[in-house]
């Protein structure tokens, strides 16, 4: 029988293998390496572009913000020129008020009374003056509740005084002014 040793075929085969082995081993970490440089690659553009986004957002928000900020300023503007405005119709509204009072005023006083002092808080009149007698008084409280400018006289006080050497009644009452509102409203029933 023919010896043949196979032992340096084995050894050859074992290093071409080992070889091989290497060589497969570099090439598949060269492989991983380049996936991972080209997956860190696209995953760094994919943050990249999003942080342009969320900055782009921001400068956006920014200005919005701002732009808010000018609205609300504006609404507060808005706000008082529309509170001038109604002072200013209010005012316009009760411009000839005093004038229409003073003149019912003086129709509605009745001879024998004469006023001292006429005063006005918002709505309401406090009337003060001398009346010959309590009659005249009460005679003028009725006037001044058939008028339509005013309404709900009520007599605080009547006393005894003097003057001119003449005994005469002082008196004090308030008196509620009738709103143009009521009064156009009351006008335009028939």
């Amino acid at each position: 029988m023919i010896r043949i040793n196979l032992l340096p075929h084995r050894e050859l085969k074992r290093r071409e293998r080992r070889q091989q082995f290497y060589v497969v081993s570099s090439l598949m970490v060269l492989a991983g390496l380049a996936v991972g440089v080209l997956v860190h690659s696209v995953m760094a553009g994919y943050v990249e572009r999003q942080e342009r986004r969320n900055d782009l957002f921001k400068t956006e928000i920014h200005e919005l913000d701002g732009e808010i900020a000018e609205i609300k300023r504006l609404r507060e503007q808005i706000d008082a020129l529309l509170a001038r405005k109604q002072v200013i119709e209010s005012l316009q509204t009760t411009r000839a008020q005093s004038v229409h009072l003073l003149n019912e005023l003086g129709t509605r006083l009745p001879d024998g009374v004469f006023l001292k002092s006429i005063k006005q808080t918002g709505a309401k009149i406090a009337l003060a003056g001398y009346a010959q007698s309590n009659s005249r008084v009460s005679h003028l409280m009725r006037n001044l509740d058939e008028s339509p400018h005013f309404e709900q006289p009520n007599l605080i006080e009547v006393k005894t005084a003097n003057l001119n050497n003449r005994r005469v009644s002082e008196f004090a009452l308030n008196v509620g002014i009738e709103s143009p509102a009521a009064q156009e409203q009351q006008g335009a029933k028939p």
